[in-house]
């Protein structure tokens, strides 16, 4: 069996802001079909530390970054955790990354640099008699880790997964030491970029495997477009980067099984979920297509584009319900457009609500200019809700386009536009109200999405066999 070290500053059940959260704790119990076994090291946040149970120390430190520390170790939540318990980075309310002004704390860099040390003397040393076969990194909280592991001599394999590369831990390189790092490897083969420290590039160029979330986008990223600055360093390895679809955790996400889905058990079950959630919002019974958006709300996820679109939809007796939060002019934009009678918005984040929005709308609108993965459009395909999306990543790997091709060989399974702009998605909206005028096309593509394959079957074999190989390369 294969030991694995998952390194990730959020997982669910734990903590989540966003979909690395889902992978991080889904794929674990997924790979374990694959005779791996995955202990995932994660900071304790206050929501980590009350989730432990029998939480035995499996390391101390004396210091790490300005004060003392240990991991513990637990099995809860169906996974097997390691945790970094270091109060005077990780003890603090709130958003795990943003403080109280919601603004990055301003130590962020000590904080992710410590859970990547940690993790790298776990590899070097084992936590008592454990000890990582490999270690799996994701995103530029763990990126250090394979850098330090190689600035230590250490050939212990590693993997380096990218979840969404505009985010790459920049920080000033005035003192690399004051991160552990070595100064002599601040250079444009290890971690330097264009003069800051990128703990995300350190990763990259450190770790033996890059994966990121779909195929894709792992082809995306390597251009000047997507690659945000990294297209180089991807092009350059590109012989080790692999694009690794996404699945869900199709036990949670059950439309069958659903705690928040009481009668979802065939259309006409959604068809009684829709009628629940129109009496929750408010929402009349109307002629056209009732949509949903489940997301943070940020212009990456084109929903500023959305906003301009939506009287296309209205105008055509669509109606719109929204969950999230993210950029004020988006939120206060969202909050004028539901004075409309046909659009309610709910800003914040609500797992439970996520469900019964996911359940019991049609659509769901995903019009992202740039989307590694998605997770949402896959909980669409899973519960009938058809995806409408922007082509880009994730999505255009995901979704068959409802193009006049694939209706008459009776294969579609949502609608995608491109380019990812105002007109292609206004005419998005208007081929969606045309389909939902067409019952027999609808309830065909809405049984084609339900037939697709979204759990983690599939990906976790990739994974699986990409450690392997990662062991006799």
């Amino acid at each position: 069996m294969i030991q694995v070290l998952s390194v990730t500053s959020e997982c669910v059940p734990f903590v989540k802001t966003g979909g690395l959260a889902d992978v991080a704790g889904a794929l674990p119990t997924a790979l374990a079909q694959q005779d791996v076994r995955v202990r995932t090291l994660l900071p304790g946040y206050p929501a980590v530390m009350k989730s432990l149970v029998k939480a035995a120390p499996v390391l101390r430190f004396d210091t790490v970054f300005g004060g003392p520390a240990r991991v513990l170790e637990a099995t809860c939540g169906g996974l097997d955790v390691l945790v970094l318990d270091a109060p005077h980075l990780f003890d603090r309310p709130g958003n795990i990354y943003l403080g109280p002004n919601g603004a990055d704390w301003p130590d962020n860099a000590e904080r992710f640099a410590a859970l990547s040390w940690v993790a790298a003397q776990i590899g070097l040393q084992g936590a008592q008699t454990w000890r990582p076969d490999v270690l799996h990194c994701h995103d530029w909280q763990a990126g250090l880790a394979p850098e330090y592991l190689r600035a230590a001599g250490s050939a212990l394999p590693c993997v380096m997964t990218v979840h969404n590369i505009a985010f790459q831990g920049l920080t000033p390189a005035l003192n690399p030491a004051r991160l552990k790092l070595d100064p002599d490897r601040f250079s444009a083969d290890a971690y330097e970029f264009y003069g800051k420290i990128s703990a995300l590039k350190a990763g990259l160029m450190a770790a033996d495997w890059l994966t990121t979330v779909s195929p894709s986008y792992a082809a995306e990223l390597m251009t000047p477009e997507f690659g945000m600055g990294l297209d180089g360093v991807l092009r350059h390895r590109a012989n080790r980067l692999r694009g690794i679809l996404n699945g869900i955790d199709t036990a949670v996400w059950d439309p069958i099984t659903d705690p928040e889905i009481k009668t979802f058990k065939s259309l006409r079950g959604k068809a009684h979920t829709k009628a629940a959630l129109r009496t929750e919002f408010g929402l009349p019974v109307s002629a056209g297509p009732l949509c949903v958006v489940v997301s943070r709300l940020t212009e990456q996820k084109g929903l500023d584009l959305l906003l301009g679109a939506l009287p296309n939809l209205l105008n055509r007796g669509g109606q719109l319900i929204v969950l999230g939060s993210g950029d004020p002019k988006l939120e206060a934009g969202f909050r004028a457009a539901a004075k409309h009678s046909q659009v309610a918005v709910h800003i914040g984040y609500d797992e439970a609500m996520s469900h019964r929005l996911i359940a019991g709308g049609d659509a769901i609108l995903v019009p992202s200019r740039f989307e590694p993965c998605g997770l949402t459009q896959l909980y669409g395909l899973r519960y009938g809700t058809l995806p409408l999306v922007g082509l880009t990543g994730g999505l255009a790997d995901t979704v068959i386009n409802a193009s006049p091709a694939a209706l008459d060989r009776g294969v579609a399974t949502g609608i995608q536009f491109h380019p990812v702009g105002d007109t292609a998605l206004r005419t998005a909206l208007d081929h969606l109200c045309d389909l939902w005028s067409q019952p027999d096309v609808w309830r065909k593509m809405v049984r084609n999405a339900q037939k697709q394959p979204v759990g983690w079957d599939r990906s976790a074999a990739a994974y699986a066999e990409l450690y392997r190989e990662a062991l006799t390369s």
